[in-house]
Order: structure tokens, then sequence, then C-alpha cells
């Protein structure tokens, strides 16, 4: 199984606008540098239940778009890694390759109203089943739009 990365995002802070990066450094323990959760910014980390780095399927926000209406396509998924022909099912309980970084699957994504807040209504319902995931990095390095995502 493989697949590629179509975007990369980050926000600064809690509630900041996720923007469209070309790269970002995977840190171990943290996440994605620059990114709210890495630096203990997001609106989740005051709780303790932030995931380190979020994914989500390309495929699955097209779905969204087209089903729901929702615009997902700019970042408003608030997920940090966007990916193309790789099914997020198939990293269950696995270890991947994005880049030059090694991660981990952890959970799926919580989907809350929240998102909804910072984005429009229908949101929340939108990514029920199609959230994507959390993951841990546990080898840090550069990760690029275009990388391979591999299976390990």
């Amino acid at each position: 199984m493989s697949g590629f990365v179509e975007g990369i995002y980050v926000a600064s802070r809690a509630g900041a606008r996720a923007e469209r990066v070309g790269e970002a450094r995977a840190l171990v323990g943290r996440g994605l540098e620059g990114d709210r959760y890495a630096e203990g910014a997001g609106h989740w980390s005051r709780f303790g239940r932030s995931c380190e780095v979020t994914l989500v399927e390309a495929e699955d926000l097209e779905a969204m778009e087209r089903e729901a209406g929702v615009r997902v396509m700019g970042g408003e998924h608030r997920r940090n890694v966007v990916l193309r022909g790789l099914g997020l099912d198939g990293v269950r309980r696995k270890k991947f390759r994005i880049g030059e970084a090694v991660f981990e699957y952890q959970k799926p994504c919580s989907i809350c109203r929240y998102v909804e807040r910072l984005t429009e209504p229908g949101m929340t319902e939108a990514l029920k089943g199609r959230g994507g995931i959390c993951a841990r990095v546990v080898e840090e390095g550069e990760i690029r739009e275009g990388d391979p995502v591999s299976v390990m």
C-alpha cells in the first residue's frame, strides 16, 4: 500500500486558520513544527487530549464537499496532512513513513462541534466517519507535499 502527501497544514494557535505549507518538520513526541499541538497551544491541549499529527484522505474531503456542501479543500478540515491514494484503514495499528519521518497510528480523530464553530454549519456532521486519524511521530524528519507514504 502506498499513497502520497497532497497537502500539509499547520495552525499556529488554537482557533487560528490552518495554513497550507509545502513542508514541515515532524518532531518526536510533539507533532509538526509550528503547529498548535506541537507548541502545546491547541484547543484540546489544555485537556490533555491532543493528537501529535492528524491525517485525512483527500478522497474523503472531496466526498464531503460533494455530498455535504461544506468547504474543506482549503484547510477547513483542521487536519495536518492530506493523503491521496492510501486508505487510512490500512495503517491501523501500524507504522508508516512519510518522507523522512516515521509515524505510528494512534486512534481515529475525534469529531467535535469546536471545528464547526471555526468553520461552517454542517462540518461536524460531514466529518463523521471520515475525520481521519491521529498519529504519533516515532522518527523525526522533513515531510513535503508530493512525498510518498508507505506502510511499514
